[in-house]
């Protein structure tokens, strides 16, 4: 999932989404540790995939409190 699909997402569908790629990281940690992972590169998208989820989530809530701050400011 590219930046731009990532920010297409609604606040809910983040979450949802954050969640969803969290219970593959752990699905894919138990399948490596019982060697039955045969594509090791999915680790990488995965938890590169919830940083970038993470960082679209961190973004909106300094924007809105920036917009909070401008507005009890004036």
């Amino acid at each position: 999932m590219q930046i731009s699909e990532v920010r297409e997402l609604n606040d809910t569908e983040l979450q949802e989404e954050l969640g969803d790629q969290e219970r593959a990281m752990m699905n894919l940690r138990f399948r490596k540790a019982t060697m039955q992972l045969t594509n090791t590169n999915e680790l990488g998208t995965t938890r590169k995939t919830i940083a970038r989820i993470k960082t679209v989530l961190r973004e909106r809530a300094i924007t809105e409190n920036l917009e909070t701050a401008q507005a009890e400011g004036e």
